[in-house]
């Protein structure tokens, strides 16, 4: 930004931003010419009021258009077509502008956003028909879509929360308690292991969920999973001091073949990375396997 208003010539002498502008060539002096670029807008964008103000105070005061122009850092043609305006109309500020108004009014993008929150769990495929009954218009899907986004709503990939019931909670509780006090050396000589279900279908990602950005752990935005059997179950252990073995069981596992893959492989794997210093094993197993095990 250029503030001050005279520069020091090479001898000492000073020049003014007038001189300056003569030199180089410019009809007007170099704020002027700043001062008009500041205020020269973007090509269909629309002017301010006070614009709109000053053109019409210069045509009461027998400025020309060309000349206002020019002052203004505008076309010619705008300053015409304001003017104009301002002679039949007598209207100062600019007239409404062209273009089909929207499905949805401020109104109904509040009924919407009120509806997608109260039911997150809905398909966009079902929401228009659920708006064509309520509002009484004809909404397409893509109409709708263009209306949630702007009630600042996107479709997004539930988080998947296992749904566990009173007594689950209350063990998981008392074993967290059970192990607050627990030392780093002690964890690292647990040997963790588990065995995970897989489905064999494929392209179901989950469901989507209508939500805003920060409601991304609110409960009603969770997908509910619940664990059933599946045709095939992968087993591991890890530890803090690497990767222990995995086994891929096949059909349905009970007590005995259960026993018999941790005597294949969760042994080994204790061998393999604590080489004989103590080892406790995590108890994350069914109930009955469990207690067999304990017999």
């Amino acid at each position: 930004m250029l503030k001050n208003t005279c520069l020091e010539h090479s001898k000492g002498e000073q020049v003014s931003w007038k001189q300056v502008s003569v030199m180089i060539g410019y009809k007007g002096s170099i704020p002027e010419r700043l001062s008009r670029s500041q205020s020269r807008t973007g090509r269909g964008s629309p002017l301010s009021e006070q614009l709109h103000e000053q053109i019409v105070q210069q045509f009461k005061n027998n400025v020309s258009q060309q000349a206002t122009a020019r002052n203004l850092g505008i076309s010619s043609s705008t300053v015409h077509n304001i003017i104009k305006r301002f002679r039949e109309s007598g209207e100062i500020s600019a007239s409404k502008r062209q273009g089909r108004k929207p499905a949805l009014n401020a109104r109904d993008l509040r009924s919407l956003r009120r509806h997608c929150i109260k039911n997150p769990h809905h398909s966009v495929t079902h929401i228009p028909t659920w708006a064509q009954e309520h509002f009484r218009k004809p909404l397409s899907v893509n109409s709708v879509r263009r209306s949630i986004y702007k009630c600042q709503l996107k479709l997004c990939h539930a988080k998947q929360k296992p749904d566990i019931n009173t007594t689950q909670k209350r063990c998981r509780l008392l074993w967290a308690r059970a192990h607050l006090r627990w030392t780093d050396a002690e964890w690292k000589s647990v040997l963790w292991s588990d065995a995970s279900t897989f489905q064999t279908v494929f392209g179901n990602h989950g469901r989507l969920v209508l939500r805003a950005k920060e409601e991304k752990d609110c409960l009603d935005c969770y997908q509910r999973k619940i664990q059933k059997p599946a045709s095939l179950m992968v087993w591991g252990c890890v530890s803090a001091h690497g990767r222990g073995n995995w086994h891929i069981c096949e059909g349905p596992i009970n007590a005995e073949r259960y026993i018999q893959v941790l005597e294949q492989h969760l042994l080994p794997s204790k061998q393999r990375l604590f080489q004989g210093r103590p080892a406790y094993f995590s108890k994350t197993m069914p109930s009955h396997i469990l207690h067999v095990l304990q017999q």
